[in-house]
């Protein structure tokens, strides 16, 4: 039997997770799932008094405050597992080790300095989440952030600083630096630093191996040897001291000081100058790399405004952005960029508007009086006014600067496969070159080979290629798609989009404009088009209706004059009923001709769109169709899709025939019309089975819990608030191409990631496997480590370019 819990007090998706575990464990328990978003816990078993205690203690020994009680809402929930995931209709899966469901955007961000290696930053990032007041920790190593869930206080810096240290030493943590340009400055700096010291090292290094090769003079090509080796491991051989202090013997500089001390100790001085160079050049390309992916972040932040010229007391003053409220009037000069979303309140011609930084769109806008403008946008035209309709932090901008610094934040399951594995390859490394070093030289005696030998498997045993390359890959990704006005969500949601088999899209709004045209008319019995359209705008401009409202307006724009009929009533559902020029006047669907006894063609029977039928004293005098109007990019989108072998589908409220003109226009596979908002959620768990993971693309309220429901959840920036927080990826640009964008970029992205694990992988593998075969080289070792991390971060930096995705 099936029951439902909530759970009081639950703060840690992390907790959450050993609550689940720990209560599957129970022998009255069947099968327990946690939906950590909603708090409810989901119990399959012999439900009693004693088990509910049960669960409760269990629950309080792992976070003290937790409380279980029954649900009053004990009803169906319908599920997917997908990958041994739980979702509930949520896409905030619990992982372990992390705090996640979107959780972290309530997070303290802290700034990590000087941190070099993203394995030990995962290490620290561990260790501090197991701090007492720190309910998880959470590291975002491109942006060099710490997100913690918690209260932080001076003391707990403190112990998270000394955690830091004793890991990386020289490894600092405190509060973000708010100036980007200073920190774009700072880095180049000491990249010019880093060049000259590795210009003198190889000057060095060339002159040992001239002295040692050419000239054979040993001790002065020894001491410059010595010398190279200095100038370019200064770095390494500082923080191995610092190590050795706190009793960190596993990092991956104490090893490269091993295998480099070893290798002069062997006299193989010329490979050990060769490691510490190219370990030092594979540290200077990573952080330029990693540098350049996270300013395709911070640019996005960069488009906030800091001030912006606001009416008060009849003039207009220059003020901090922060200060700017909902209703004020801004003044926007040409070349300014717009500080807060508004409304355009004044401008004597139309303003040409630049939204490429919101949206990836580079045809600029025109905008009217009246016409709503998003900030981050750029005038190009000559001043004009705007009424604010949302404060400066609330605006698009400052949102899509949230949504993208948070997403890089998110971790792909691959990521965190990635960061479990390292934490078993290093220490089983290791012990392999400790084996091949005293075994290999006790079973041949030659001590010089084997130690040799392990000395590579050292060089080699850092996994920071793969830690670092792998979110790399994710971070350009999500840094590509948001100039392109595509925000993901996180890592997880770029991952799911690459694995998605079908696509289903809503119809109006997504597929359509929304917006409704007279696409066709017909007359009966000789009337003229100009006079029918005047008989029905007539009629039709008392209603409210969108259809009647088109008709009307097409009237004026066309400069047919109406007539304001001497009586009107407006029939729910069926159309108008008037008196026009002495005559009764019927407009209305084929319900209402047909209540009336009005005779219409059988042929025009099945017609898409809206039909309105037009009679005059019970004779039909014609129709007119009004139809949504099919975006521009539907097609491309849909063809595009179905080339990288998606199915497509459509899935609406509308009825089937319109359906089914729009579907057939724009070569959908799968069209399911006249479907209520649970219908599309059972249409989805029907894509799912067929196809696989499925996402849907949406923009209405009704659309949310689709959204939720779907493996990957799209919605269009113009839709309701609602579908823009249940969806994983928001479309700024709201145009069906920019699906097929992200499509591409979410592929490119999981494969260029799965690029990096198998290369990685393979030559750290032939590399063990020559020195196991007693054929051991460091300068191979050297390759299959920072060789191998420059190669795999070039790969990475490959998402980058936005122009493989136009």
């Amino acid at each position: 039997m099936e029951r439902y819990y909530d759970i009081l007090g639950l703060g840690c998706a992390h907790c959450g997770g050993k609550i689940e575990e720990a209560i599957n464990k129970l022998e009255e328990v069947e099968n327990a799932v946690l939906n950590f978003p909603m708090k409810r816990l989901k119990v399959k078993g012999k439900h009693s008094d004693e088990l509910l205690a049960k669960m409760n203690e269990l629950a309080r020994n792992i976070e003290p405050d937790v409380e279980i009680v029954a649900s009053q809402e004990q009803h169906h929930e319908h599920h997917h597992d997908h990958e041994g995931e739980c979702c509930e209709h949520e896409h905030h899966h619990h992982h372990e080790g992390e705090c996640c469901g979107h959780e972290h955007h309530g997070g303290v961000k802290l700034t990590v300095n000087d941190l070099g290696c993203a394995h030990c930053g995962g290490k620290i990032a561990e260790a501090i989440g197991q701090l007492e007041g720190v309910e998880a920790a959470e590291l975002n190593f491109p942006m060099r952030q710490l997100i913690i869930h918690g209260k932080i206080t001076e003391e707990l810096l403190e112990k998270m600083n000394s955690i830091a240290g004793q890991i990386e030493p020289g490894v600092t943590i405190t509060a973000p630096k708010t100036q980007e340009k200073e920190a774009h400055h700072e880095h180049g700096t000491e990249m010019k630093k880093e060049l000259a010291e590795v210009a003198v090292g190889v000057l060095l290094f060339a002159a040992a191996l001239i002295v040692h090769k050419a000239a054979h003079i040993m001790p002065l090509a020894i001491v410059l040897y010595a010398a190279a080796y200095l100038v370019l491991g200064r770095g390494v051989l500082a923080a191995t001291l610092k190590n050795i202090r706190v009793k960190n013997f596993f990092d991956e500089n104490t090893l490269m000081t091993v295998a480099t001390l070893g290798a002069f100790a062997l006299g193989e001085y010329a490979e050990a100058v060769g490691v510490v160079l190219f370990f030092k050049i594979g540290e200077i390309f990573e952080d330029h790399a990693v540098a350049k992916s996270r300013k395709a972040i911070t640019d996005v932040a960069g488009l906030r405004v800091d001030e912006a010229d606001v009416l008060r007391d009849g003039q207009f003053v220059r003020i901090s952005s922060d200060q700017i409220r909902v209703g004020d009037i801004l003044q926007i000069k040409a070349g300014e960029r717009i500080a807060a979303d508004g409304i355009v309140e004044a401008a004597d011609h139309g303003v040409k508007i630049d939204t490429s930084a919101v949206n990836g769109e580079p045809v600029p806008m025109v905008a009217y009086t009246g016409d709503s403008v998003l900030s981050g946008c750029i005038s190009l035209s000559d001043t004009f006014r705007l009424r604010v309709t949302a404060a400066a932090e609330d605006s698009m901008i400052s949102k899509i600067a949230r949504a993208v610094e948070d997403a890089s934040a998110e971790k792909p399951k691959i990521d965190r496969f990635i960061t479990r594995f390292s934490k078993v390859y290093t220490p089983i490394v290791i012990a392999v070159a400790v084996l091949t070093a005293v075994v290999g030289s006790l079973v041949t005696g030659d001590w010089s080979k084997w130690i040799y030998s392990a000395l590579t498997f050292l060089v080699i045993s850092c996994p920071c290629a793969l830690v670092l390359s792998v979110p790399l890959a994710y971070f350009s990704g999500i840094g590509a798609a948001s100039k392109l006005g595509i925000l993901f969500k996180g890592g997880d949601s770029i991952e799911a989009l690459g694995k998605v088999k079908a696509i289903a899209f809503d119809k109006t709004g997504t597929l359509t404009d929304g917006t409704f045209m007279i696409t066709d008319i017909k007359t009966y019995g000789g009337v003229a088009q100009e006079e029918l359209l005047r008989i029905c705008g007539s009629c039709e401009q008392i209603s409210t209706h969108p259809v009647a409202e088109r008709i009307a307006e097409h009237c004026r724009s066309k400069g047919i004059a109406l007539s304001q009929p001497e009586s009107s009533e407006e029939l729910a559902g069926r159309g108008i009923s008037a008196m026009l020029d002495g005559k009764r006047i019927l407009c209305g669907n084929e319900r209402l001709m047909g209540s009336c006894g009005v005779q219409i063609p059988a042929e025009e029977s099945g017609l898409s769109g809206s039909v309105v039928y037009v009679a005059a004293d019970g004779l039909a005098l014609g129709r007119i169709v009004v139809s949504d109007t099919v975006k521009k990019t539907s097609q491309k989108a849909v063809s595009a899709l179905k080339a990288k072998g998606c199915r497509t589908a459509m899935f609406t409220g509308d009825k089937t025939a319109n359906a089914q003109a729009v579907g057939s226009q724009l070569g959908i596979d799968e069209i399911r019309a006249e479907l209520m908002p649970d219908e599309k959620l059972a249409q989805i768990g029907v894509l799912r089975e067929k196809y696989g993971p499925v996402m849907f693309v949406g923009d209405g309220i009704n659309d949310a819990p689709v959204l939720a429901g779907a493996d990957v959840g799209g919605a269009m920036q113009t839709g309701a608030d609602l579908a823009l927080e249940a969806s994983d990826v928001v479309f700024m640009n709201p145009e069906p191409e920019s699906v097929a964008r992200a499509k591409r970029i979410a592929d490119k992205t999981l494969r260029i990631s799965y690029e990096n694990i198998i290369f990685a992988l393979g030559i750290k593998l032939a590399v063990l496997v020559l020195g196991l075969l007693g054929h051991p080289n460091m300068w191979l070792a050297v390759f299959a480590d920072s060789g191998t991390a420059m190669l795999l971060v070039l790969n990475s930096i490959r998402a980058l370019s936005t122009r493989q995705y136009k």
